[in-house]
């Protein structure tokens, strides 16, 4: 691709912080780990922080640490990506999708409280491409229903709601670090929370069930650590993560400018009240009267152009693995944005001449499809 849809930032701090690690003599377990783990502490404003050696990983740990199990019911989206389901059903419990908001594209709490039901024993709200969810709502819900409530903060590192920063708002959180994100470890998560003693077991776990310093193994645990060799990048970019947060807003605010006039198109909100968003992706959506078709082959001419595209997110629900998911409602927001959403080339370095290359791009394409 000439425009890739991302690409990471990787400057020779971090390079330089990798080659360290390099020539050390700890290349997993070492002090790496524990310096990025209280670097993300500290920026996000928690207590526990257990680096794993993926977003997921970080999710599936928050769900067994909190004793989710077979038969249990746990609330999710369906619009967002597949891993938030996957990690429900490790545990052999039951993912049930419920409706979006159609212009956060975050859970519906009207929804949520639709959907509960004696078996639900969690919520996990996704804050979706780096918008945070409505927490306020979603908070009294839980506690009303007395639910646990899991941030999934993969896409929004930095993001704030209410002033505070996503993933200190429910009992646990992750956050993932893949070459895509904001910034990234290579591969790579974080659990974190406010609580000592889930931290405490997901260190364990995260090391093949063994507590630390013990040599026998408690319980059935995994292989999820992660190495030095990862931390170092990750907190070489730690370091510098409120410049790359300013720059991918410039990014949005440039593509907001250049795009907002274009008929058919549906722009993602640069700012909403009470909340910062940290910018993930950029992802427009084509208007109602377009179709999933139109949509496809204006990724087709962009791909044709040597420019990168996403169709995020397809559905959950309506993908081969979840073919028997329990949706006890119609989705109907979440299957109309599905079928008409176009993640655009958003990188960091990404240039202002690059970006008005894929909009020029993009009108090309939509004045196609009104011509095929």
């Amino acid at each position: 691709m000439k425009i890739p849809l991302s690409a990471p930032d990787i400057s020779e701090t971090e390079i330089e912080a990798v080659v360290e690690v390099l020539r050390g003599t700890q290349l997993s377990r070492g002090p790496k780990v524990e310096a990025f783990e209280g670097a993300i502490a500290r920026y996000v404003g928690v207590p526990y922080v257990v680096a794993v050696n993926s977003g997921t990983s970080a999710m599936h740990l928050c769900l067994r640490g909190l004793g989710i199990e077979a038969g249990d019911e746990v609330i999710v989206p369906s619009f967002t990506f597949v891993a938030v389901a996957n990690a429900v059903r490790y545990e052999r419990a039951t993912p049930v999708f419920v409706d979006i908001e159609p212009h956060t594209l975050n859970l519906d709490p009207e929804k949520v409280e639709a959907a509960i039901t004696p078996r639900t024993k969690a919520i996990i709200a996704v804050h979706t491409f780096g918008v945070p969810a409505e927490m306020d709502a979603i908070i009294e819900i839980a506690r009303r229903h007395s639910l646990w409530l899991v941030e999934d903060a993969c896409e929004a590192i930095g993001a704030e709601y209410r002033g505070h920063k996503v993933g200190t708002f429910g009992d646990a959180a992750a956050f993932g670090f893949y070459p895509n994100k904001q910034i990234t470890t290579g591969e790579g998560g974080v659990l974190v929370t406010g609580n000592p003693e889930l931290a405490t077991r997901a260190r364990a776990l995260r090391n093949h069930g063994r507590d630390e310093g013990d040599p026998r193994h408690q319980e059935l645990g995994f292989n999820y650590r992660i190495a030095d060799l990862n931390c170092a990048l990750g907190l070489a970019q730690v370091g510098r993560i409120e410049g790359i947060l300013a720059r991918r807003a410039h990014v949005a605010r440039k593509y907001d400018a250049a795009l907002r006039d274009v008929p058919g198109l549906i722009l993602p909100p640069i700012e909403l009240p009470g909340k910062r968003i940290s910018w993930f992706v950029y992802v427009v959506r084509l208007a109602e009267s377009f179709t999933e078709a139109d949509r496809d082959f204006v990724a087709d001419v962009l791909r044709a152009a040597g420019t990168g595209s996403g169709k995020y997110f397809s559905p959950i629900h309506q993908q081969p693995a979840y073919r028997n998911a329990a949706v006890p409602y119609p989705l109907t927001v979440t299957e109309q944005v599905g079928a008409r959403t176009l993640a655009l080339p958003f990188f960091n370095r990404i240039t202002d001449e690059q970006i008005d290359e894929v909009c020029d791009g993009l009108r090309a394409a939509l004045e196609k499809v009104k011509h095929v």
